[in-house]
Formats: structure tokens, sequence, C-alpha cells
């Protein structure tokens, strides 16, 4: 026997999109098999991406969806009524969190990925360490500060390469500082300077902030609030199995090592 529920993380947004689905499928308005559901119209209203359709069985047709960052499945029941959420079996484990992964986890990280890749970034670690972590930082952040100072070990060690993807958030001046590292001869020095000597108030603001450095800053800033951050350190890195992850502030206790590997 299987009892749905809801994701928890996801509660609050899932409730709401239950309820624009139902009252959409209470009109009649059900789509045919092999058709897109008109209920699902509903949920892309309120937010929710679908991204592919799955083999659910028990009479559901299962769909795989994103909202605010996160793997979302929707089941539609013959009815045209949606279930946003986790199906759970009888054993108590969840169905469909693998197929979630395949379907949406993995793609959405490989792209967040390839972004991150693509934007600018500064390189703080040796260029062939094995294990690649990007940092969204404001130099006027103090948790970065922290978790700059607490990777050390392994980027000396050579085993982490860190990409500091610069934003400037924080205060007024953090934009100034950003243009004084980017601009720099040696922008990962500029980078080691600010933060060796960031409690007696770090490296000194540019002048000015060059268009060039605008421009990056505006695009890094957008992509950290697309990928689901609001604030720095912001962090992504690939886990053991090669699964791209992030964490949202100072690694704690023992998630540091998770997020770092190996030293």
């Amino acid at each position: 026997m299987i009892r749905r529920t809801l994701v928890p993380a996801l509660a609050v947004g899932a409730i709401a999109l239950l309820a624009a689905a139902c009252s959409r499928a209470d009109s009649g308005d059900s789509g045919d098999s092999g058709d897109r559901p008109p209920v699902l119209e509903a949920l892309q209203g309120r937010g929710l991406e679908i991204v592919e359709e799955f083999d659910a069985g028990d009479g559901l047709r299962g769909f795989a969806g994103v909202a605010g960052q996160q793997p979302v499945a929707v089941y539609v029941t013959a009815s045209g009524a949606a279930i946003v959420g986790t199906r759970v079996g009888a054993d108590g484990e969840d169905l469909d969190t693998q197929r979630l992964q395949d379907l949406v986890a993995k793609p959405m990280g490989e792209r967040a990925w390839a972004r991150l890749e693509a934007s600018q970034w500064v390189r703080d670690g040796r260029e062939d360490a094995p294990r690649v972590v990007y940092a969204f930082s404001d130099p006027n952040c103090p948790f970065c500060n922290r978790f700059w100072h607490a990777a050390r070990p392994w980027v000396e060690s050579g085993q982490v390469q860190l990409r500091h993807v610069m934003v400037g958030v924080i205060k007024a001046d953090s934009a100034a500082k950003v243009a004084a590292i980017l601009t720099a001869p040696d922008p990962a020095e500029a980078m080691a300077r600010n933060e060796r000597a960031y409690a007696s108030g770090g490296i000194a603001p540019a002048a000015e902030v060059p268009a060039e450095v605008r421009r990056t800053l505006d695009a890094n800033e957008s992509m950290m609030m697309e990928l689901g951050f609001g604030g720095t350190p912001a962090l992504v890195f690939r886990d053991e199995d090669g699964n791209v992850q992030r964490r949202s502030g100072m690694p704690q206790g023992d998630d540091l090592s998770t997020v770092m590997g190996p030293r």
C-alpha cells in the first residue's frame, strides 16, 4: 500500500500548488492519457517547472519538476487532480527519489556547474588540484573569511582548488573591494591579502568600479540568486559520486570535510 506525503522543505508551496491543481481538476478540465494534463498549467503558473514524465504506476501519471531549485514529483490522478510531494511505500521508503535525482537533480547540477565554469572567478589553490569548490564570496563577508581560513589545510596541501565567484552585497564598499581584487596584477594574491588582513579592514577599495567589473558583479550576483542562494558564502562542489551539491553559509563540523573532501 502506498501513502503520499509532502516534502517537508516544500510543504507550504506544495499546499498552494495542490489547491490550485484541485480547483482546476474540479472544473472537469482533465487531459487524455498521452497528453500533458491541463492541471500542470496551474502548477506552472505557481512557479513549478515540469521537466519530464515518468512511469508512476498505480493509476497515476508521474511528472518530475523543479520548484525553487528543488526537485519535485507531481502525481496526476485519473480524475485530473494533482498531488505534489513524495510517494512513500509500505516499507517507509521514498519510491521516486532516484528518478528525481536522475531526471532533475543531476541535469540541474550539471547546468549550474557549467555556468560556474564559464563565469569569472579567482583561483585559490593549485591548478591541478583533484577537487574544485566554487564559493560565492564578498570581501566584507565575515563568514567568507572564516571559510577561507578553514579551507587553508586543503588548499595548501594541493587537494582543493577554490574558485571565488566574487559578489559585492555586504557593504557599500564591497564592489570597490572586488574591483581592487579583480583589477590587481595578481587577483589571487590580492584576494589572499584581503582575507589575511580582514580583521584590520582588508584590502583598500578601488577608487572606482570599472564598467567591466560592474558587469561581472551583476552577472555573478544574478547567478547566485538564480542558483537559490540568498547570501555568502555560497558553495557548490561535487560529492564523492560526482553529483553537484551546494551549501549555504559556512559549513559546520564534519560538513566541512564533506565539502572539501580528504586532505
